[in-house]
């Protein structure tokens, strides 16, 4: 007599093949190893748990999730030639800034710490502070008054609303410009 090395819920060692064929697992010759399987179920094997915290990787950085809040918001705000996009983009050395009109997809005025009438005027070694972000407040809205542009919607590239952000935007209010 063999025995089928499959283990059951029953019995852990093994299931007798004779019992199978008496039941109708095997039929003319044909192995069903569905029927064999139904019969003789596998035993799931116990979960261990590691007996220290498991530390895991964020599923995203923040520099996705800044990208993500900036999807959002671009899908709200758009620029016209009426109201143009005003674009803020922060980094640890340098804010850019530029007003958009995205229906030509044309850049109208721009302003940043990398030009040297600002750069000149401001001193800074650590990156820029809310006082050269106020700074490039001021050189935006003088650049977009000279041009005409008096309105403009506000963009802030998923920044939160706070520090350097928010001391560029109430610059260019003061120097101006309607958001």
């Amino acid at each position: 007599m063999f025995t089928a090395a499959v283990p059951s819920a029953s019995s852990p060692a093994a299931c007798s093949v004779p019992s199978l064929m008496r039941s109708g697992a095997f039929y003319g010759g044909q192995q069903r190893l569905f029927s064999i399987a139904a019969r003789c179920p596998r035993v799931a094997p116990a979960i261990s748990v590691p007996a220290f915290p498991v530390v895991e990787a964020k599923a995203s950085t923040s520099r996705e999730n800044r990208t993500a809040r900036h999807k959002r918001i671009r899908k709200k705000v758009e620029g016209t030639p009426e109201r143009p996009r005003m674009s803020v983009f922060r980094s640890n050395k340098h804010i850019y800034v530029q007003v958009v009109d995205d229906t030509r997809m044309h850049t109208l005025a721009a302003a940043s710490t990398m030009q040297k009438s600002v750069s000149e005027e401001v001193n800074y070694s650590s990156g820029p502070t809310i006082e050269v972000a106020r700074k490039i407040g001021e050189v935006i809205a003088k650049a977009c008054l000279e041009k005409g542009i008096t309105k403009v919607a506000f963009d802030r590239g998923g920044y939160p609303y706070h520090g350097r952000i928010e001391a560029l935007a109430t610059a260019a209010r003061e120097g101006g410009l309607q958001f």
